[in-house]
């Protein structure tokens, strides 16, 4: 998973699907935020994110291929690449010195390697609230088929 360790954190190398766009990252909190949102864009999206300071990603190849898409408030920043289509991060709304990694795109990680992720309701953006704090919309679970697998 993770090349080498910086500041006490694991760096991760990272890619879209055709290995155009390239970056390594290190995690905010590691694997502990992983989460899922219900918004219009995720939950079409349908990717699981991890946070990454900003600082944190370097794009290594790349960076040309990568697409901005954004909505609504135009706040947020969606980054896919521009050849396979895959989302890789994106600038969050509501931690907008964060990016949010597709998990996906993490050497030797898949969102199936968690049983259980929580779905945070953005429908109703927290800084659209007079709460600001995250609401739990649910949560995504993922079982494998041991008949499949073999285990």
């Amino acid at each position: 998973m993770s090349t080498t360790t910086v500041d006490n954190r694991p760096v991760y190398l990272a890619a879209c699907h055709c290995g155009t766009v390239r970056f390594r990252l290190r995690l905010t909190d590691g694997l502990n935020t992983v989460r899922r949102c219900n918004c219009s864009y995720c939950r079409m999206r349908g990717s699981v994110a991890v946070s990454a300071n900003l600082a944190d990603i370097e794009v290594l190849q790349g960076k040309d291929a990568l697409t901005l898409y954004q909505f609504n408030k135009k706040e947020a920043r969606h980054y896919f690449c521009s050849r396979c289509g895959i989302y890789t991060f994106h600038q969050r709304r509501s931690s907008p010195h964060q990016y949010g990694v597709n998990i996906a795109c993490i050497e030797n990680m898949s969102p199936f390697d968690f049983a259980e992720v929580p779905v945070l309701e953005g429908r109703a953006h927290p800084n659209d609230r007079a709460d600001k704090g995250p609401l739990l919309a649910g949560w995504l679970r993922y079982e494998e088929n041991r008949q499949v697998t073999g285990d």
